[in-house]
């Protein structure tokens, strides 16, 4: 169905844009000031400010709990937060282990509502040339590594690990395994240092569990501007919140974490999963998100 979404305050960067959104089965066809000769159906959203539906960060999925925990989780981790989609990881030990835990967590996820996407969380050992082939054959769009001794970072071929995982360049993603503030601080710069020296694609710091993933991390990922984000040619993914006088400069991070309480709707590829207190809970209806070219759009910070 080709509908337009009129008078949307869109949230972008501080700023609140106003601009009509022309919709065709779940796709965002054009955003323009406004579409006056059109004849579709016109839905006014002067009342809200609209953001992007975050992508958060979930760093083991409770894969062990019965259908209604699950959904119940689900609810109130996710839908409840606004979010359509999320990251998580399989862990993984040996290079053998891949293949098999990848499946198992897919068939795990097969009654998801949301999307999400799955990576690897692996030691710095199996940062190998035959490891990094391997997720790209599996199309693993981010490799967490846990880093704990600094020192092994440099008894790494660098060099010959870049090679194996062009063109894929799926990013190094950190997990720094110090109790101690200082030592993980070292571990950060050093982290940062070799990254930079051996031109690797990575990201600099670690994710926070549970929060949404920065633009510029989806971008390396190569989720954004796919998802999480509204332009022409994305899929529509969104929410409403109540207007406000307060949020004439505020940021997308801060109406996550502090205004939940005027989140009113949440749509997820053109279908309302939450309308005020009414949640739609459809299992299954989420998908795994395969990249087919992590950093195709990259963000400099």
């Amino acid at each position: 169905m080709t509908y337009i979404i009129e008078n949307a305050n869109i949230l972008k960067e501080k700023q609140i844009i106003k601009a009509s959104i022309l919709v065709d089965n779940g796709i965002i066809l054009s955003i323009r000031p406004a579409f006056k000769r059109y004849r579709y159906m016109k839905m006014n959203a002067e009342p809200f400010i609209m953001t992007p539906a975050p992508i958060l960060y979930e760093q083991e999925f409770p894969s062990e709990k019965t259908f209604q925990e699950l959904k119940a989780y689900f609810i109130e981790e996710f839908i409840l937060k606004g979010c359509t989609a999320f990251l998580t990881v399989v862990k993984i030990k040996h290079e053998y282990e891949l293949s098999h835990e990848l499946k198992r967590l897919k068939t795990q996820l097969l009654n998801s509502p949301i999307d999400y996407i799955i990576g690897v969380r692996i030691p710095v050992r199996l940062l190998t040339q035959s490891f990094v082939r391997k997720c790209k054959r599996e199309n693993i769009p981010a490799i967490f590594v846990e880093v704990d001794q600094v020192d092994e970072l440099n008894h790494i071929p660098w060099g010959w690990l870049r090679d194996a995982m062009f063109p894929y360049n799926s990013p190094l993603i950190p997990i720094f395994l110090h109790a101690n503030e200082r030592d993980k601080s070292h571990a950060e710069k050093e982290w940062n240092r070799v990254m930079e020296t051996e031109k690797m694609p990575y990201v600099k710091d670690e994710l926070l569990e549970k929060e949404p993933i920065s633009h510029s991390t989806l971008s390396k990922i190569g989720v954004y501007p796919f998802k999480a984000s509204i332009h022409q040619g994305c899929e529509l993914s969104y929410n409403l919140y109540l207007k406000s006088r307060e949020f004439r400069k505020i940021e997308e991070e801060q109406l996550f974490h502090y205004h939940r309480n005027k989140l009113v709707v949440t749509v997820h590829k053109g279908d309302v999963i939450r309308a005020g207190e009414k949640l739609f809970f459809r299992p299954g209806s989420g998908e795994h998100v395969k990249i087919n070219t992590p950093s195709f759009f990259k963000i400099e910070v």
